[in-house]
């Protein structure tokens, strides 16, 4: 059969039947960030560069459960997203690991996906008997 996804969870696996319909958020930890104003009122940002870590939520909906068993919070895996991002083409260069064959040129911007290191934080499965739909959403941060 062929893969339904382009998502690799390795470590928990993508179970057939689970994967259709997804959608994956990319976006900074709470502590990316640090922004403070000056007395004078300019904003600078006071964060360590080694805080600029993704979290994410990946979630679907389809016919089957997906391979959750035995997964807890805490649990290391690695995540082929299916979520992009993107660089100049001239003189950018990615700063995640990119999936194998994702990396594209549109125009004067290279897209990729990028392979991250995560760990479960958070996860939820809904199973609707009689429409036969499973929803559920997978929460992961960087390590």
């Amino acid at each position: 059969m062929a893969n339904e996804t382009v998502l690799v969870l390795t470590g928990i696996g993508v179970a057939p039947y689970s994967a259709r319909g997804l959608e994956q958020t990319l976006q900074p930890i709470n502590g990316a960030g640090q922004l403070r104003r000056t007395i004078n009122g300019e904003l600078v940002d006071l964060s360590e560069p080694q805080l600029r870590k993704f979290t994410s939520t990946i979630s679907g909906s389809d016919q089957l459960s997906p391979a959750l068993n035995g997964i807890w919070p805490g649990k290391t895996v690695t995540v082929d997203c299916i979520a992009e991002l993107c660089y100049p083409t001239s003189g950018g260069s990615a700063d995640r690991p990119v999936v194998s064959g994702s990396s594209r040129v549109e125009g004067a911007m290279t897209y990729y996906r990028p392979q991250l290191a995560m760990m479960v934080t958070d996860w939820q499965v809904r199973e609707d008997e009689y429409g036969r739909q499973v929803s559920w959403t997978l929460q992961l941060e960087e390590v």
